[in-house]
């Protein structure tokens, strides 16, 4: 599955990536070598830490779903039950 981030994500990745690289190399990275530069990781990187999060979600969703039968429980067959209790009151 290919990675496709929406423009206005990356062009803020790619002043991110710009930043960063003047703050710690100290130089000035182009836009195309910073777009190149995002491209590499978005492909490379990015199935990696895509699928690790697909994997964190199905945990959280398998987990959501096995507490259902706990907190979604109702009590069946309880109309004669609870009129014995009421007719000895």
């Amino acid at each position: 599955m290919e990675i496709k981030l929406k423009a206005e994500v990356e062009e803020q990745l790619i002043g991110s990536i710009r930043r960063y690289w003047k703050q710690e190399e100290d130089e000035d990275l182009g836009e195309l070598r910073a777009r190149m530069f995002l491209k590499f990781i978005v492909q490379e990187v990015g199935p990696g830490i895509y699928n690790q999060a697909i994997q964190d979600a199905q945990g959280y969703m398998q987990e959501k779903a096995s507490e259902m039968e706990i907190s979604c429980y109702a009590e069946e067959f309880t109309y004669w039950s609870s009129r014995k209790k009421s007719a000895r009151s």
